[in-house]
């Protein structure tokens, strides 16, 4: 339970420097910023150093995403709470941060009051959704209620190495994916070989059928 008596302490993470700048203004004086970060490594250090009540996360960033940020915080702050904010609104991006941790997932077309209300419930220990993707989420955990949620296969996956899965089975050549990932095509050969090898695959096609089994697509 938070304090009511003062402002909810919130961390941005965002590789756009000019969105941070808009969040900050946006919220005003309805939460304090206590800090921001531009790459995963310092979002790390500093959510460390600032221990904020809610961390407001985008998914995609050049040196990886928002599941790498919460993998590597669950393990040592776990009290810190994460809201996912972020222009993609595809049902593995939300799903995988949620698997990963976060307590909610938002678009970035949300209203400044939208969203300061959203930080208040996260921070109180609620799941916060867009409203299109909370049927994303309820699809994925009431499909196989047999099932455990998390997917032994999925999990030893690095981020990397599931982004550029995902841009694969899409059909992406390795060029293509090196571009959008801002990464060297010999970064992404290696990726495809750590992937097969994990997975016990032997080319593309069989990882590409994989992803389409899991949605990943």
């Amino acid at each position: 339970m938070t304090d009511e008596s003062r402002p909810l302490r919130v961390f941005l993470v965002d590789d756009h420097a000019m969105f941070r700048a808009g969040v900050r203004a946006e919220l005003g004086t309805r939460v304090s910023v206590v800090g921001e970060a531009a790459t995963v490594a310092e979002a790390i250090s500093s959510i460390a150093a600032h221990e904020p009540d809610v961390v407001l996360l985008d998914v995609h960033m050049p040196d990886g995403g928002g599941r790498a940020v919460l993998e590597a915080m669950r393990k040592t702050h776990p009290q810190v709470k994460f809201l996912a904010l972020s222009v993609s609104d595809a049902a593995e991006d939300v799903i995988g941060l949620i698997r990963a941790g976060a307590r909610g997932y938002v678009t970035k077309t949300i209203s400044a009051e939208e969203l300061a209300a959203a930080i208040r419930r996260v921070a109180e220990g609620d799941a916060v959704f867009s409203p299109r993707l909370a049927g994303f989420v309820l699809d994925a955990f009431a499909a196989r209620p047999d099932q455990p949620v998390s997917d032994p296969e999925l999990d030893q996956l690095t981020n990397r190495e599931r982004e550029v899965l995902r841009l694969l089975a899409r059909g992406y050549a390795y060029k293509e994916i090196a571009k959008e990932l801002y990464i060297s095509i010999k970064t992404v050969e290696t990726h495809v070989s750590n992937v097969l090898r994990k997975l016990q695959m032997s080319n593309r096609y069989e990882l590409s059928r994989w992803a389409a089994d899991r949605r990943l697509v």
